[in-house]
């Protein structure tokens, strides 16, 4: 099977979730079949795998309207996208679509990095769910992450396409910590500061863990920096890292007593599974989503309650407590990996090509019957 990758989403600097979700599903999958991969930019090479790529427009150009007439000319078995938005119009090829989640239909505020345009029209798209399904409805096969997400797709009726889960993964090779060694008092926090992370819940329960410090990972604008920063109790510990590297990202865990994430949506909680990976137990807000990935290796709050929140990093500190958590967290990070997602990604490429056979076929049946009606008729 030739199959080709869009990785025209990847970063140029540093991954962010779907930037990471593609990178790790190519080297991946190009393990166990003939992988090639779309790029916009060449600096997009240094996050990506060592696998052959073709140079194509950026998915933000109106040439994205018109993308499928290059595509048809590499001529692919099938066609996977880590977004929903990939042109297909006039496409010869099985096509694969991702929708990772639901998010900005409750929480409609765009990812800072996109253009102005692409701002605005990203808010009038989150504002009805046709848009949506003429997207998905496009495609042989949809993906998505999580059967959250799968069963939020069924209720809005999202597409007539068969849904099947591709999962997102923790990077590989990580250790877990020793379980009997005494974490740090220290609690980890990555993710963005958009409105629905919610982050504002943790900083108020610092007032009740003095003797912890919470670590902020991630960037920050300066004006939001500053908006929290405002509310930091009396009394509290709370660091701003403004970005920190995967290397740094491991060793901060790999002390911590816990990651936090309180989040009152999310599409998957991929800190959630890195953290578990590493035997760090989570605290997370308790959303389907979050049960989901963090089975037996979270503890669930009110993400209301930062009085909750400090009483769940209280409990960890019972004798006893903390090591077996840490245990549970690395058993339900195991629950996923890489392989499994490219050996359910081959599968969904095999029906999609099974469709769009029978796609075909069909077309082709009625445009015989029609031609047949018309040489009757003559």
């Amino acid at each position: 099977m030739r199959l080709l990758v869009d990785a025209r989403f990847t970063r140029t600097d540093h991954h962010d979730g779907i930037s990471r979700f593609g990178a790790s599903l190519i080297e991946a999958v190009a393990a166990r079949t003939e992988t090639a991969m779309l790029i916009s930019d060449e600096r997009q090479l240094a996050l990506l795998p060592d696998v052959p790529h073709v140079k194509v427009s950026s998915p933000l150009s109106p040439a994205e309207l018109f993308v499928a007439g290059r595509v048809n000319g590499l001529a692919p078995d099938v066609v996977f996208c880590p977004m929903q938005t990939m042109g297909s119009w006039g496409r010869r090829y099985p096509l694969i679509l991702t929708l990772h989640d639901l998010i900005y239909y409750e929480h409609p505020e765009p990812p800072g990095f996109l253009p102005a345009p692409v701002r605005l029209l990203w808010r009038l798209y989150h504002k009805a769910y046709w848009p949506q399904r003429a997207l998905l409805n496009r495609a042989d096969v949809v993906a998505t992450v999580s059967h959250t997400t799968k069963w939020l797709m069924s209720e809005k009726r999202l597409t007539k396409r068969p849904v099947r889960i591709v999962g997102n993964a923790p990077q590989g090779g990580g250790v877990p910590r020793d379980a009997d060694a005494s974490p740090k008092r220290s609690l980890v926090y990555m993710g963005s500061f958009m409105p629905y992370k919610n982050v504002e819940t943790v900083i108020a329960g610092m007032s009740s863990l003095p003797e912890y410090t919470l670590h902020l990972l991630s960037r920050i604008s300066p004006a939001r920096r500053a908006e929290l920063e405002a509310i930091v109790p009396a009394g509290a510990s709370v660091e701003f890292h403004g970005g920190v590297s995967d290397e740094e990202y491991e060793a901060i865990l790999r002390e911590a007593t816990a990651l936090v994430s309180l989040s009152r949506s999310e599409g998957y909680g991929l800190p959630l599974v890195e953290a578990m990976s590493l035997g760090t137990p989570v605290i997370a807000s308790d959303i389907p989503i979050f049960r989901e990935v963090g089975g037996d290796g979270a503890r669930f709050v009110d993400p209301d309650s930062p009085e909750a929140f400090a009483a769940a990093v209280r409990g960890l500190e019972l004798p006893g407590v903390w090591a077996d958590a840490s245990r549970a967290a690395v058993r339900q990070a195991e629950t996923f990996s890489w392989d499994r997602s490219a050996e359910a990604l081959l599968e969904a490429a095999e029906e999609a090509i099974a469709v769009f056979r029978a796609r075909q076929s069909g077309a082709r049946g009625l445009i015989s019957a029609v031609r047949g009606r018309l040489r009757r008729r003559a």
